[in-house]
């Protein structure tokens, strides 16, 4: 029979991850950002270099303006399409500066693509007044909106996503309404909540008619850390898989906190291994015993 001792506690902060897919979007729309940016910041070099040749001391207001409505519409594009990449594939607030860069980089290039011409503008002392004005205040009006839209005031973490899987993969489990399930997290929370259910009707005992949530996998190479390599879980310590290897177990939640992702495929093996039976197998012994008694 399987060891049944409490699993220990672990860490699981960095046990989110995201998918194959939702890296792929994310990297889709971090390309489709940059290139709105590219456009944001050449059409600023443009303006430079006409305002630097002169075309808006006297006039052209319309097309100064419009200069800065397209680097304020692609720098606000570019933003958004950032912001829902990140909410695919987040950054980890373990590294301060990369959090802070990864969310934020929306606003640090609307101030870049706007700053040099806006201090420009300003201090154009051939340009009209009145035009300096007019376009000074749409530019400064335009870059703070740009600004504002970039910026991330409730940035997405690895951190936050764990605990919304984890909630989550517990609220499909218990039958709860699973408002933790946001789409960027239900998919490992089912997968969590599928696994744990197969477990359990794995383990069911005499002993433990509902199952178990206790598995057992081939710990991480290095002590503390998660494993480099996927693993695969398994219903007890005496599987022939992990005669003589480095053994953790802990819950469903915790194996794949530690990169243990995958249930085993020999189920019914490592239930005669374990010797683990259903409840109705287990009764049926004594019962059977007592009828060739009489």
């Amino acid at each position: 029979m399987s060891d049944e001792k409490p699993a220990p506690q672990v860490d699981v902060t960095k046990a989110w991850a995201a998918t194959q897919d939702q890296k792929g979007a994310a990297k889709k729309l971090r390309i489709y950002a940059g290139l709105c940016w590219l456009v944001a910041i050449g059409t600023e070099i443009a303006g430079i270099v006409m305002l630097k040749q002169g075309k808006f001391q006297h006039g052209n207001m319309a097309l100064l303006i419009g200069i800065l409505v397209v680097i304020a519409a692609f720098a606000i594009g570019g933003s958004l399409m950032w912001k829902a990449a990140n909410r695919h594939d987040p950054a980890t607030r373990a590294d301060g500066f990369r959090f802070f860069v990864q969310n934020q980089l929306g606003a640090i290039i609307t101030v870049i693509a706007f700053l040099p011409l806006l201090a420009l503008i300003f201090m154009d002392k051939d340009m009209d007044p009145k035009n300096k004005q007019i376009a000074g205040g749409v530019g400064v009006a335009l870059a703070l909106l740009a600004t504002v839209v970039g910026i991330d005031f409730k940035p997405p973490s690895t951190e936050q996503y764990t605990q919304d899987m984890n909630q989550c993969a517990t609220q499909i489990k218990s039958g709860q309404p699973t408002t933790a399930c946001s789409p960027e997290v239900a998919q490992q929370a089912q997968a969590i909540a599928r696994d744990s259910a197969a477990v359990a009707d794995a383990t069911k005992s005499a002993a433990n008619p509902n199952g178990v949530d206790t598995v057992y996998w081939i710990a991480s190479e290095k002590a503390g850390e998660k494993a480099s390599t996927e693993h695969v879980f398994h219903l007890c310590s005496n599987v022939s898989t992990l005669r003589g290897k480095q053994v953790k177990n802990g819950s469903v939640t915790q194996a794949y906190a530690e990169n243990a992702t995958r249930i085993t495929k020999q189920i019914p093996m490592e239930q005669g291994q374990c010797g683990f039976a259903a409840p109705a197998a287990a009764a049926a012994v004594p019962a059977a015993a007592a009828a060739s008694a009489n």
